[in-house]
């Protein structure tokens, strides 16, 4: 897997979002994180959303050919990270049981919901949804 690409796609208007995904450290060995902001227009979105992932409801993690979404993408993350510095460790810590990721990835979400609310901001709606208003 050295040298690997490994696309983090997410929020980037989201404040939590964007804190988590600038402060992880994937470890050198494993490839190299390439972040992208998921409300602008790229390859990988429409593949994301050919795939049918609704990027408001999770991050998605592309390594290779294989997708994570959701819970599944921070508890990969967890488990290729570096584990330096304490937002690391944390990270790891937190998120590297698959059923933890799966009971704490909807607060997280829920979390980022409110916080766009606040702000002002509109869900991203990749797969052009109706209804797509942020609820409390």
């Amino acid at each position: 897997m050295k040298n690997i690409k490994i696309y983090l796609v997410y929020d980037e208007d989201c404040p939590m979002c964007n804190n988590y995904c600038r402060m992880v450290r994937i470890k050198q060995s494993v490839g190299e994180l390439i972040l992208v902001n998921a409300r602008e227009e790229s390859a990988i979105l429409q593949e994301i959303t050919r795939s049918g992932l609704n990027i408001d409801q999770g991050m998605v993690l592309v390594v290779g050919d294989n997708y994570y979404y959701g819970d599944q993408a921070i508890n990969a993350i967890s488990l290729m990270s570096s584990r330096l510095g304490l937002f690391n460790k944390f990270n790891y810590w937190a998120f590297r049981s698959k059923r933890v990721s799966r009971v704490l990835y909807p607060m997280l979400r829920s979390c980022r919901n409110f916080v766009l609310k606040l702000l002002g901001k509109t869900k991203i709606n990749n797969l052009s949804l109706k209804n797509t208003k942020i609820r409390w």
